[in-house]
């Protein structure tokens, strides 16, 4: 790794695995929705106790984030904002992204405004002040 970027290495890291989680869970989702008789792209009918549901709305969930995280994340390392607090901030939205995951999967909670919403303003908060800070860090 250049020298320059070893001190951002648990961002970085925290950047792959994310990607990886996505990656990792968009062909179940593709193979939930084809046993269920649905087309490519389509969704399955909104209803929180359905698996396939649940799956579908944290693969899309995980895609419409990761771009606002890698964004965030490159921005702040390129522009060389304290490598402290973008490891710290990128490290905790991915194990927020990750909880956020789990509590989709096994159905964990409210459908609305529970332990899942928590995780995901968690996740929002770090990625709002990894942009802050890449922005302060360029001026």
């Amino acid at each position: 790794m250049l020298d320059v970027f070893a001190e951002y290495s648990h961002a970085i890291a925290s950047l792959m695995i994310f990607t990886l989680i996505v990656l990792f869970v968009s062909p179940f989702t593709a193979l939930v929705k084809q046993g269920k008789g649905l087309a490519p792209g389509a969704t399955p009918e909104q209803d929180y106790s359905d698996n396939a549901y649940r799956l579908n709305r944290a693969y899309l969930n995980g895609t419409e984030t990761l771009p606002a995280y890698l964004a965030v994340t490159i921005a702040a390392i390129l522009l060389g904002a304290s490598p402290f607090w973008v490891n710290l901030l990128a490290s905790v939205a991915l194990v927020a992204r990750i909880v956020m995951l789990v509590i989709h999967l096994r159905g964990i909670g409210k459908q609305n405004s529970g332990l899942r919403s928590i995780s995901y303003v968690v996740g929002w908060a770090c990625m709002v002040i990894l942009g802050v800070l890449a922005l302060g860090a360029a001026f």
